[in-house]
Protein backbone atom coordinates (compact mmCIF):
# COMPACT_ATOMS: atom_id res chain seq x y z
CA UNK A 1 0.00 0.00 0.00
CA UNK A 2 2.89 2.31 -0.71
CA UNK A 3 2.47 5.54 -2.85
CA UNK A 4 4.09 5.56 -5.93
CA UNK A 5 4.69 8.65 -9.01
CA UNK A 6 3.69 7.48 -12.22
CA UNK A 7 4.32 9.63 -15.57
CA UNK A 8 1.01 11.52 -16.42
CA UNK A 9 0.67 11.49 -20.17
CA UNK A 10 -1.84 13.74 -22.39
CA UNK A 11 -4.52 10.86 -21.37
CA UNK A 12 -4.44 12.33 -18.62
CA UNK A 13 -5.12 15.79 -19.01
CA UNK A 14 -9.21 16.19 -18.19
CA UNK A 15 -8.76 14.08 -15.45
CA UNK A 16 -6.11 16.83 -14.35
CA UNK A 17 -8.00 19.63 -15.24
CA UNK A 18 -11.32 18.67 -13.59
CA UNK A 19 -9.45 17.39 -10.47
CA UNK A 20 -7.45 21.14 -10.19
CA UNK A 21 -11.16 23.17 -11.35
CA UNK A 22 -12.57 21.21 -8.31
CA UNK A 23 -9.30 22.03 -6.01
CA UNK A 24 -9.12 25.65 -7.01
CA UNK A 25 -12.89 26.78 -7.88
CA UNK A 26 -13.66 28.46 -4.62
CA UNK A 27 -10.27 30.03 -4.34
CA UNK A 28 -10.62 31.70 -8.18
CA UNK A 29 -14.40 32.58 -6.93
CA UNK A 30 -12.96 34.33 -4.13
CA UNK A 31 -10.12 36.34 -5.47
CA UNK A 32 -12.28 37.29 -8.62
CA UNK A 33 -10.03 35.31 -10.90
CA UNK A 34 -10.94 33.81 -14.13
CA UNK A 35 -10.11 29.90 -14.89
CA UNK A 36 -8.76 28.78 -18.21
CA UNK A 37 -9.23 25.57 -19.81
CA UNK A 38 -6.65 26.55 -22.76
CA UNK A 39 -4.12 28.00 -20.41
CA UNK A 40 -3.98 24.88 -18.06
CA UNK A 41 -4.01 23.01 -21.08
CA UNK A 42 -0.97 24.97 -22.16
CA UNK A 43 0.81 24.83 -18.96
CA UNK A 44 0.24 20.96 -18.77
CA UNK A 45 2.22 20.43 -22.41
CA UNK A 46 5.07 22.71 -20.88
CA UNK A 47 5.64 20.53 -17.19
CA UNK A 48 6.78 17.32 -16.05
CA UNK A 49 3.67 15.84 -15.13
CA UNK A 50 2.81 12.48 -12.77
CA UNK A 51 0.20 10.57 -11.45
CA UNK A 52 0.20 10.27 -7.54
CA UNK A 53 -1.13 6.73 -6.82
CA UNK A 54 -0.86 4.01 -3.77
CA UNK A 55 -1.18 0.46 -6.20
CA UNK A 56 -3.67 0.77 -9.58
CA UNK A 57 -5.61 3.46 -7.67
CA UNK A 58 -4.69 7.11 -9.12
CA UNK A 59 -5.00 9.72 -5.89
CA UNK A 60 -4.05 12.78 -7.90
CA UNK A 61 -1.49 14.67 -9.45
CA UNK A 62 1.66 16.64 -9.07
CA UNK A 63 2.83 19.19 -11.76
CA UNK A 64 6.15 20.35 -11.84
CA UNK A 65 8.93 23.02 -13.66
CA UNK A 66 11.97 23.71 -13.16
CA UNK A 67 14.98 26.63 -13.61
CA UNK A 68 18.62 26.10 -12.34
CA UNK A 69 18.48 26.90 -8.76
CA UNK A 70 14.42 25.47 -7.95
CA UNK A 71 12.11 22.37 -8.40
CA UNK A 72 8.90 23.94 -8.82
CA UNK A 73 5.83 22.36 -7.47
CA UNK A 74 2.95 24.26 -9.77
CA UNK A 75 0.16 22.03 -9.07
CA UNK A 76 -0.69 19.52 -6.69
CA UNK A 77 -4.04 17.57 -6.08
CA UNK A 78 -5.20 14.39 -4.32
CA UNK A 79 -8.63 13.38 -5.18
CA UNK A 80 -11.33 14.66 -1.90
CA UNK A 81 -11.53 10.79 -1.05
CA UNK A 82 -7.99 10.39 -0.41
CA UNK A 83 -6.91 13.48 1.26
CA UNK A 84 -5.71 13.53 4.69
CA UNK A 85 -4.29 9.84 4.84
CA UNK A 86 -0.43 11.12 3.96
CA UNK A 87 -0.37 11.21 -0.11
CA UNK A 88 0.50 14.94 -0.18
CA UNK A 89 3.18 14.87 2.82
CA UNK A 90 4.90 11.68 0.52
CA UNK A 91 4.57 14.25 -2.63
CA UNK A 92 6.11 16.62 -1.14
CA UNK A 93 9.04 14.59 0.65
CA UNK A 94 9.42 13.08 -2.64
CA UNK A 95 9.90 16.75 -4.58
CA UNK A 96 12.28 17.71 -1.77
CA UNK A 97 14.40 14.73 -2.74
CA UNK A 98 13.91 15.13 -6.40
CA UNK A 99 15.47 19.19 -6.34
CA UNK A 100 18.51 17.71 -4.38
CA UNK A 101 19.21 14.70 -6.00
CA UNK A 102 19.20 17.23 -9.50
CA UNK A 103 21.39 19.79 -8.01
CA UNK A 104 18.63 21.95 -6.82
CA UNK A 105 18.53 24.15 -3.97
CA UNK A 106 15.01 24.54 -3.65
CA UNK A 107 11.53 23.55 -3.64
CA UNK A 108 9.34 26.02 -3.87
CA UNK A 109 5.68 26.69 -4.64
CA UNK A 110 3.15 29.11 -4.63
CA UNK A 111 -0.52 28.76 -2.89
CA UNK A 112 -3.44 30.76 -2.36
CA UNK A 113 -3.42 33.17 0.96
CA UNK A 114 -6.41 31.22 2.20
CA UNK A 115 -5.76 27.80 1.33
CA UNK A 116 -5.00 25.07 4.52
CA UNK A 117 -2.85 23.64 2.53
CA UNK A 118 -0.29 26.26 3.32
CA UNK A 119 -0.09 24.51 7.07
CA UNK A 120 1.24 21.38 5.56
CA UNK A 121 3.65 22.89 3.40
CA UNK A 122 5.04 24.62 6.34
CA UNK A 123 4.72 21.44 8.74
CA UNK A 124 7.10 19.77 5.93
CA UNK A 125 9.85 22.50 6.48
CA UNK A 126 8.41 25.22 3.43
CA UNK A 127 8.98 28.79 4.78
CA UNK A 128 6.62 31.67 3.15
CA UNK A 129 9.49 34.08 1.41
CA UNK A 130 7.01 36.26 -0.14
CA UNK A 131 3.72 37.33 -1.55
CA UNK A 132 1.84 38.19 -4.77
CA UNK A 133 -1.61 39.49 -4.11
CA UNK A 134 -3.40 36.64 -3.22
CA UNK A 135 -0.62 34.14 -2.80
CA UNK A 136 2.12 33.08 -0.80
CA UNK A 137 5.69 32.04 -2.13
CA UNK A 138 7.31 29.26 -0.44
CA UNK A 139 9.97 27.34 -0.18
CA UNK A 140 12.41 24.49 1.52
CA UNK A 141 16.22 24.76 1.05
CA UNK A 142 17.05 21.07 -0.02
CA UNK A 143 20.32 19.09 0.48
CA UNK A 144 21.56 18.84 -2.58
CA UNK A 145 23.35 15.22 -3.72
CA UNK A 146 27.16 15.31 -5.81
CA UNK A 147 26.79 12.17 -8.07
CA UNK A 148 29.86 9.78 -6.61
CA UNK A 149 32.99 10.78 -8.84
CA UNK A 150 32.13 14.13 -10.15
CA UNK A 151 35.02 15.79 -7.98
CA UNK A 152 32.31 18.63 -6.68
Amino acid sequence: MAFQLRPATGKHLAFARTLTQQAMGNYYRQYGLSWSDAGFDTAWAGRENWLVCRDETVLGFVSLSRDAKALYIRELHILDDFRRQGAGSWVLEQMALKAGAQGMGLLRLTVFKTNPAKRLYQRKGLIIVGEEDCFWRMELVCQTVTPPGSGR
